[in-house]
């Protein structure tokens, strides 16, 4: 079984309709969803503000490629088109961590980097996690530590970038 972090955003459109279809995609394997977060854009380029969630979710039949290609058929269906780097978006799906068991999966290719290579500078990544499991951890550069811990270390303008909403992505969380 892996179990799977995923970051995921929106600022073109219906923004909570898009993060929702996420959560409504995943059915059954979601395990944990986190508040919605509003943010600023984040990579310098000019656009409106993102809604931003965490969500964890299993699924004996996925690896990390197939969380990958998962994760990609969410955001073609909600409309993803693939132009500037880091530009508005309908739908951003991103795999943080994978996890097969207790062993981390590590990943270095161009398809696919793990864990996400800027996790641990986003405070849209970080905060929504850190609601969703108190817990976790993140390994970067070969060290695994709290979350908590790579959240204390962002500049404190990145950590107050990020403010809670009052929306709420709808689940029916399955039993572990």
């Amino acid at each position: 079984m892996t179990r799977v972090v995923l970051s995921i955003g929106s600022n073109v459109g219906d923004r909570l309709a898009r993060l929702q279809s996420v959560v409504d995609g995943l059915g059954g394997a979601v395990r944990a969803v986190s508040p919605v977060y509003e943010t600023a854009a984040w990579g310098g380029v000019e656009q409106g503000p993102f809604l931003n969630a965490v969500l964890i979710a299993d699924d004996a039949d996925l690896d990390c490629h197939g969380w990958l290609r998962c994760g990609q058929a969410l955001e073609q269906a909600a409309d993803r088109i693939r132009g500037q780097r880091w530009g508005p978006r309908t739908l951003d799906v991103d795999i943080i961590t994978c996890h097969d068991g207790d062993e981390e999966i590590l990943s270095a290719t161009a398809e696919l980097t793990l864990p996400h290579p800027y996790a641990h500078l986003r405070a849209f990544v970080l905060t929504p996690w850190l609601a969703a499991d108190p817990e976790a951890t993140l390994t970067v550069a070969g060290t695994m530590r709290p979350v908590s811990l790579w959240l204390e270390e962002l500049d404190p303008a990145e950590r107050a970038s990020i403010r809670l909403t009052d929306l709420a992505l709808r689940t029916e969380i399955a039993a572990d």
